[in-house]
């Protein structure tokens, strides 16, 4: 399937990002008879089988026969699931995808454990077109990069960072960015409505126009602030929407609510790993 060799997997916690990660290996040919999934909830284990076709188990002590730790659970639940998995652990990389808990403050609840990646993935993994930001500790090999590369590339694409207190940032980008795409979705879908379109209408004219706009700024080579001075004429309508949106303060808002996550994410950071 790839250069590099994974081995066996066990994710710790069977949510929507595990089931995206899941769905991304088997889309890429990756066994499914190598991944085991703990989960405590009965429904969702029967579902993860029936759907993927791994092993399913509410067992912690089966991480020993992994080569790839996932840790897939709630950042509130991490501290405890980490103090119990310490004694676990033998040389296996370790994946952290919780939110806002820093490496650091895991590999100290884990007794010293340096094998660790932490990775902030974003919603659109569940279509296989996500981004995912990464960052090692010192420790990690070079073989265990590739297996962390191997699965996120899974669901999208990957971007590695070379400070941990980066990750605050990418939070806030892309990590709770999804969200204002569809807030920004919400508000076109209802300006439709109220000039008179309707619901189908609305819903078309908005998303295409999103994934068309988004499309052409990856694909071009001008800066988004060009592509959106092409657009706007001089005494036209796009002119009016934008000079509009200006007087609303709309760009700065964004980059305020955008530093006010970051800001949401260090604190989180500095809460959850206190203890």
């Amino acid at each position: 399937m790839t250069e590099h060799t994974l081995g066996k997997i066990c994710f710790i916690g069977g949510g929507n990002m595990a089931r995206a990660l899941i769905g991304g290996l088997q889309t890429n040919g990756y066994l499914m008879s190598d991944i085991n999934v703990i989960e405590p909830d009965a429904e969702k284990r029967t579902q993860l089988k029936a759907d993927f076709g791994v092993s399913v188990t509410e067992q912690l002590p089966s991480v020993s026969m992994a080569d790839i730790v996932v840790l897939a659970v709630k950042p509130q639940q991490l501290r405890d699931l980490s103090i119990f998995l310490g004694s676990l652990l033998q040389n296996q990389l370790l994946i952290s995808i919780a939110a806002g808990i820093r490496a650091k403050d895991i590999a100290r609840w884990l007794g010293g454990y340096q094998s660790i990646i932490r990775v902030m993935p974003n919603t659109p993994a569940q279509i296989q077109l996500g981004v995912s930001a990464l960052y090692a500790m010192p420790e990690v090999t070079q073989h265990q990069h590739g297996q962390a590369e191997t699965i996120l590339k899974a669901v999208g694409q990957i971007l590695w960072l070379d400070e941990e207190a980066k990750m605050d940032a990418v939070t806030a980008i892309s990590g709770s960015g999804p969200a204002y795409v569809f807030y920004f979705i919400e508000a076109m879908q209802q300006a439709a409505l109220e000039l008179g379109l309707n619901a189908e209408q609305a819903k078309t004219l908005s998303l295409q126009t999103f994934i068309g706009a988004s499309k052409l700024a990856e694909q071009s080579h001008e800066s988004p602030a060009t592509l959106r001075s092409q657009v706007t004429s001089k005494g036209g309508t796009t002119e009016q929407a934008i000079l509009t949106m200006e007087s609303a303060t709309v760009k700065s808002s964004i980059i305020k609510a955008a530093k006010a996550a970051a800001a949401r994410s260090e604190a989180l950071g500095d809460s959850l790993g206190k203890d």
